[in-house]
């Protein structure tokens, strides 16, 4: 009578393992793109950084995430889109990475998109376009930035 019920339980864990990974619905992505360009062009870094998903976090990694979402905030973004992940993103996604001073990271969540921003910057007379992208994952309900975490 083990057998069956052993069965079933190794069926479902295997089902759900198989399952996609799931990002936010399409209303989720709308409203985290719209709330973060608003955020950006604004230039309300504290938004901004509620975006982060922090606990956990390496402080060198936090401060480097932290500066680069600051950079260029007020500015005026071309294009924001939440990308599919390429299977080398999944790779570089789930692997260790070193860190600042010869420390291993991680992502602390599973990233199921890619933000893709490219901002226009102006100064003075000449304007200049950068890009930039990061992982983006769902924790509780709610699309975030993973930020690194140090592997004990």
């Amino acid at each position: 009578m083990k057998f069956p019920f052993l069965s079933l339980f190794v069926a479902a864990g295997l089902g759900l393992c198989a399952s996609p990974i799931r990002a936010g619905t399409p209303e989720q992505e709308k409203a985290f793109l719209a709330k973060y360009k608003a955020a950006f062009e604004a230039g309300d870094t504290a938004t901004l950084q509620s975006f982060l998903y922090t606990p956990g976090a390496n402080p060198m990694a936090l401060q480097f995430y932290t500066m680069m979402q600051a950079d260029g905030a007020g500015g005026k973004i071309i294009t924001i889109e939440l990308a599919d992940l390429t299977p080398d993103d999944v790779k570089k996604a789930g692997a260790t990475m070193d860190g600042p001073g010869g420390l291993k990271m991680r992502m602390p969540l599973r990233p199921v998109k890619k933000l893709k921003i490219s901002i226009l910057k102006k100064s003075g007379d000449s304007s200049t376009t950068s890009s930039s992208e990061n992982f983006v994952a769902e924790k509780d309900g709610r699309l975030v930035i993973p930020v690194p975490v140090t592997v004990k």
